[in-house]
């Protein structure tokens, strides 16, 4: 089993005939994932690479390929329209791989999709890859990864990447990794993926990726102290990072005492979380954690 995406996963591509679309299309076909339609309007009507169905809208996309996922590569400045057409057409997970949307796009679009059976992950996020079902939705290197019982989730996509790569080279397979996004307003968070892999019976400890900005790994650590009933290994990555200068995610930057990577290493470890030191450490404390398991 695998939190959002299985071998029932109908997977929609919106800008498939873009240059970056088209790459992580083919991509995600390869590792398995059923790719049954792209959306490009005025690209409607044809095939992408004599394979996959072009469509205008997302609407007649739903109607003709009956996706239940939509994966975004479509440019910042028309993403959230993007991502609202999807969720007005039904679609219930929806993955924004796009970076640079404006702030107050994601706002409006958070606030449209409150009280929706909608799931939106991103935006400027890596997107997810379950291993254990062959599906892939983001930009991820599938050949990395190894199929297993560890979860993984990120705010930054390099470092998923880092984390399941020493995490495989450890004979460590995982269930589902996700990249949540780096962006200060997103949708999905670090709390939504640790419920899902606290319910997924396939999923027996959690690696967390967290970084300067924000307090979603205070909000994390907090769920951890009181609900997870599985180990998580967690490490923060920018403790140099100077107080006011951004580092790489638009989220990343200390506006605060609470944004401090040492804040958010304290509420870890006082939450119960295996502090890993450095990202050099990843697959060692996540082997000393199966150990324990």
């Amino acid at each position: 089993m695998s939190i959002l995406l299985n071998e029932n996963t109908r997977l929609l591509i919106q800008g498939i005939t873009g240059k970056e679309g088209s790459l992580h299309t083919r991509r995600c076909i390869e590792y398995g994932t059923n790719v049954v339609a792209g959306v490009t309007p005025g690209r409607g009507g044809r095939l992408w690479e004599d394979e996959v169905p072009v469509f205008n809208t997302v609407d007649e996309a739903v109607l003709k390929a009956t996706p239940n996922a939509a994966l975004i590569f479509v440019p910042a400045p028309f993403a959230a329209d993007a991502i609202l057409e999807a969720a007005d057409s039904g679609i219930e997970l929806i993955i924004s791989i796009t970076e640079g949307i404006p702030t107050r796009d994601m706002v409006q679009v958070i606030r449209s999709l409150e009280g929706k059976n909608v799931r939106l992950l991103g935006a400027n996020c890596p997107g997810a890859i379950s291993p254990t079902a062959n599906c892939k939705a983001g930009i991820m290197p599938g050949a990395i990864h190894k199929a297993g019982r560890i979860g993984v989730v990120s705010r930054s996509g390099t470092l998923t990447y880092e984390s399941v790569g020493q995490l495989t080279a450890e004979g460590i397979g995982q269930s589902t990794c996700v990249g949540i996004g780096g962006d200060p307003v997103s949708g999905t968070t670090f709390i939504d993926i640790l419920q899902l892999f606290n319910e997924d019976n396939d999923t027996d400890a959690v690696v967390l990726i967290g970084e300067i900005g924000g307090t979603k790994e205070q909000e994390a650590a907090e769920y951890i102290k009181t609900e997870m009933r599985k180990p998580v290994a967690s490490l923060i990555v920018g403790a140099t990072a100077p107080r006011g200068k951004r580092m790489g995610h638009a989220g990343a930057i200390i506006t605060g005492t609470a944004a401090r990577a040492e804040e958010k290493v304290a509420a870890l470890r006082s939450a119960g979380a295996a502090v890993i030191p450095t990202p050099a450490d990843i697959g060692t404390v996540a082997r000393e954690m199966v150990a324990n398991i």
